[in-house]
């Protein structure tokens, strides 16, 4: 092993020791917090807790409804599909209209309304109409993004991601209550008056931080920038961002793991729960259960873990933990054997751990090389790029589903195989790390 990834080694290791023994930090940064940062960390619970309730149960509420895993997977490809528009006039809108009444806007309508459509869903024309609307969540958030972190000191960055994550994940500590819930009233009539909860809540979320929020100073100046500019004129000068972000081997890099990340969130959301139910043999109530454990993993990690991944210099080890431990976790639902609750256990276990390792470092290497002066629009951008790769995905995996409902799973294996591989690459061409700190830091 070369001396870099032996100082790599011990040098993580070390700091996971100190911080493990020293946790305030990450506490800390929470405090320090102020203004829209604070507002928009301390908001996400309210969007993870009505959509913990309602996406373990989401695949199995659609075949419950008489769709198939072919129709499961093209819905979740026409969700992606559409969502490339969404990107792309992503931040034309942002810059023009501003962060803060954008996300306003947009959160109602992708996430308010999609879940009314869902409450009253009979067949694959509602989740059809309700992907079209849930797809502007792409609009949504490069302007919650942008409102998160244009006034956020760097330092705080990994921090900011972190919370945001451990709010997000420990809001699925209210899964078994959807379980409970499935149990006693049967899947369809719960899933329906969840969905109802969550038009409330998330209409809710979005009013709260639309008053306790306010717009950035660069989003003030875009405004004014674009004032007497048209969406078309601004679209027109995406040509020059694309080729700028053609050109940033760091956001490359960064795009690179989270293509890897986005194809398993997809296929894990619109699959895992099938293969929990039919080829595992699982009870559909069951499903909250587990769904809960590999959220309390995942917050322990990211509260053990977090404080360590500050340092970005030193992005290849976590990366390779994590996407090491992701292939076990994958390969553990492709093998085992129906109803064993051992290994399914220790599946969900490391696929927290390996979650808390990953997620938080792949969000901070993509922030922090983005230029800030640009980030609505590079944003977009990256975002066209991402959706652009992974949308047929969905349909792939529906497809894969169809023939074998462990071989979505098989694809997993593959792609954090890769992901490994593309961290060695990256640490050996472009020091990722170094060069993007610099940058944002001139």
């Amino acid at each position: 092993m070369a001396g870099r990834e032996i100082y790599d080694i011990v040098t993580f290791l070390g700091e996971s020791f100190h911080v493990i023994a020293s946790i305030p930090p990450l506490f800390r940064s929470l405090f320090e917090l102020k203004g829209n940062p604070r507002i928009t960390v301390l908001t996400e619970v309210m969007f993870g807790i009505p959509y913990n309730l309602f996406a373990p149960f989401f695949s199995v509420y659609m075949i419950a409804l008489g769709m198939n895993d072919q129709q499961i997977g093209s819905i979740a490809s026409l969700g992606l599909v559409l969502q490339v528009f969404s990107a792309l006039v992503s931040g034309a809108i942002v810059d023009k209209f501003g962060r803060r009444l954008t996300l306003f806007i947009t959160d109602l309508l992708c996430w308010s309304m999609p879940c009314l459509v869902w409450a009253i869903a009979q067949d694959v024309r509602y989740f059809a109409a309700a992907a079209a609307l849930n797809s502007l969540w792409r609009i949504s958030l490069t302007a919650w993004t942008c409102l998160m972190v244009e006034d956020a000191e760097e330092r705080h960055l990994v921090h900011i991601w972190t919370w945001i994550m451990i709010f997000a994940v420990s809001s699925a500590f209210f899964a078994p209550v959807g379980g409970w819930l499935v149990n006693r009233y049967g899947l369809i009539p719960a899933l329906r008056g969840l969905f109802i909860f969550g038009f409330i809540v998330l209409s809710a979320k979005a009013i709260i931080l639309y008053i306790f929020s306010h717009e950035t100073a660069r989003g003030v100046q875009r405004m004014e920038e674009t004032k007497h500019r048209s969406l078309t004129d601004l679209l027109s000068e995406y040509r020059s961002v694309f080729f700028e972000l053609l050109h940033s081997k760091p956001i490359l890099a960064a795009l690179s793991l989270m293509i890897i990340m986005n194809i398993y969130t997809t296929v894990s959301n619109n699959f895992w729960g099938v293969l929990f139910t039919t080829k595992l043999g699982f009870a559909e109530s069951q499903i909250s259960v587990y769904v809960a454990l590999r959220s309390i993993v995942m917050t322990a990690g990211f509260f053990l873990l977090g404080p360590s991944l500050t340092n970005i210099r030193h992005y290849r080890i976590p990366l390779w933990v994590g996407f090491g431990t992701f292939v076990v976790s994958q390969a553990l639902l492709v093998f085992m054997p129906p109803q064993s609750i051992l290994w399914l256990s220790i599946s969900v276990i490391l696929e927290g751990v390996a979650a808390a390792f990953v997620n938080p470092m792949t969000e901070s290497l993509l922030a922090v090389s983005m230029d800030s002066h640009e980030r609505a629009r590079v944003t977009a951008m990256v975002y066209v790029a991402l959706i652009i790769v992974i949308s047929p995905f969905g349909w792939i995996a529906g497809q894969l589903s169809a023939i074998d409902r462990s071989l979505p799973f098989a694809l997993n294996m593959v792609l954090f195989a890769i992901g490994a591989a593309l961290v060695w690459w990256i640490g050996r061409t472009i020091t990722f790390s170094q060069s993007a700190q610099e940058e944002a830091q001139k």
